[in-house]
C-alpha cells in the first residue's frame, strides 16, 4: 500500500510538474523525441491528380467573371488535401493553372518566391523578366527568378494557359517572402526579344565576355521545338530503370540546376515501358505532355493524359507506366531537389 501511495503521489508530481512547464514557454523533449525524429520522413501532403478536362473548364469560366486587371494573376491554386490553411502542392511546391486572354496585361511585380512557366495551351503570349520579353508558346518552359520584374501579356486570339511552379510553401516557412507592385502595369523593354535565347541558347556554345554568376540560370526560356527534340534523340540505352530517359532543364553556365531551390525535367517512357519502383526525399509536381500512361504513388494508380497535373510527396514509393503500344509519353516535372541536396538531406532507394 505504502509502495502504491509513494507512485501515485510521484505520477501526479510529474503530472504537476509537466502541465506547469507552459508558462516558462518550455516543453519536455522526452515526451516528444520519437515523435520529431522518425525513422523515416512522414509528409502530411498525400499524392492527388488534377485533371485537364476537368480544370480548363472552370479556368476558362474564370477567365468570363474575373479580369486579369482585377485578379492580377488569374491562377486555380493546386491545393494538395493534405494540407489544410497552405497555399501548397506539396510542403514545399506550389502549382497553379494561370489563364491569360487576348489583348490582356498582367501587371508587373516582383517577389522572392522564385518561379516557372510551362505552356499548357496556346500561342503568341509573352512574359518580360527584368526588361527582357520573351515570347511564350505550347511546351515552352520559362524562369522568373527570384526578385526579377515580370509582366505577362497576349498578343493571340486565342486564351494561352500554363502550369505556374512555385516555392511559395518553402519561402513561407522560412518567413522570406517580399513582395512589390511595379509602379505601372508594363514595364520597358531593355533587351532585344529573346535575348537570354540569343546569348545561352546554343547547347555548349557560350559569349566568351559574359559569364553569369547569379545563382540562377542565365537562359530564360528553354523551347519545346529544342527540348522536344532532345528529349525524342536521346538514347534509351543509357535510360534510368527508374525514370526512363530523363532532361534536366540546367544553368547552361554551371551545369546546375535552373532555379536554386527548384529542379525541372522532362523525362520520356517508350511504348510499354514501365519504370522500376523507388523513393526519393524529394517532392515533386508533374504534368503529362504527351500520352496516356499511369503513376503508381505508394500502391494506388493515377492515370494521366495530356494536361493532367499530378503530385508526389517525399519518399513515396511510386512507378510510371506508358499504357501505349505505339505511342510514347512525355512528362514534365519540378522538384525540391536543390534544397534537400544542398542541406545533405537527399536520399534514394530502390524497391
Amino acid at each position: 500500500m505504502e509502495e502504491t501511495r509513494r507512485s501515485e503521489t510521484l505520477i501526479n508530481a510529474v503530472e504537476d510538474y509537466l502541465s506547469g512547464l507552459g508558462q516558462y514557454n518550455v516543453g519536455p523533449l522526452w515526451k516528444f523525441l520519437r515523435q520529431a525524429l522518425t525513422p523515416e520522413p512522414k509528409s502530411q501532403a498525400r499524392p492527388h491528380l488534377w485533371r485537364w478536362k476537368e480544370l480548363r473548364p472552370q479556368l476558362l469560366r474564370a477567365g468570363e467573371l474575373v479580369s486579369a486587371a482585377e485578379a492580377e494573376r488569374r491562377v486555380l491554386m493546386l491545393l494538395n488535401p493534405g494540407i489544410e490553411g497552405r497555399i501548397a502542392t506539396t510542403h514545399t511546391l506550389y502549382g497553379g493553372l494561370q489563364l491569360i486572354l487576348p489583348g490582356e496585361v498582367a501587371a508587373t511585380h516582383r517577389h522572392t518566391p522564385n518561379a516557372l512557366r510551362f505552356i499548357m495551351e496556346g500561342e503568341g503570349a509573352y512574359t518580360v523578366v527584368d526588361g527582357e520579353k520573351m515570347t511564350m508558346s505550347f511546351g515552352d518552359f520559362v524562369l522568373t527568378p527570384n526578385w526579377t520584374w515580370h509582366d505577362h501579356g497576349s498578343e493571340s486570339s486565342t486564351p494561352v494557359v500554363w502550369l505556374d511552379g512555385l516555392d511559395i510553401p518553402l519561402a513561407t516557412m522560412l518567413e522570406g517572402i517580399f513582395f512589390e507592385p511595379f509602379t505601372q502595369e508594363a514595364q520597358s523593354l531593355t533587351k532585344p526579344l529573346n535575348n537570354s535565347v540569343a546569348e545561352y541558347g546554343k547547347s555548349g556554345l557560350l559569349p566568351t565576355w559574359q559569364r553569369s554568376t547569379a545563382s540562377h540560370s542565365p537562359l530564360l526560356k528553354y523551347a519545346w521545338t529544342e527540348a522536344r527534340e532532345a528529349i525524342m534523340s536521346l538514347s534509351l540505352a543509357a535510360a534510368s530503370p527508374s525514370d526512363g530517359a530523363m532532361l534536366e532543364y540546367v544553368n547552361p553556365v554551371t551545369g546546375g540546376p535552373s532555379l536554386p531551390t527548384m529542379a525541372s525535367f522532362l523525362q520520356r517512357l517508350k511504348p510499354g515501358q514501365k519504370t522500376e519502383t523507388h523513393r526519393h526525399s524529394v517532392s515533386a509536381i508533374y504534368l503529362a505532355v504527351e500520352g496516356h500512361g499511369r503513376t503508381i504513388i505508394d500502391g494506388k494508380a493515377y492515370e494521366w493524359a495530356p494536361g493532367d497535373v499530378f503530385c508526389l510527396p517525399t519518399w513515396q514509393w511510386h512507378a510510371h507506366e506508358n499504357l501505349s503500344a505505339s505511342t510514347d509519353a512525355i512528362l514534365f516535372s519540378f522538384t525540391d531537389a536543390p534544397v534537400m541536396k544542398a542541406f545533405n538531406l537527399y536520399r534514394e532507394q530502390a524497391l
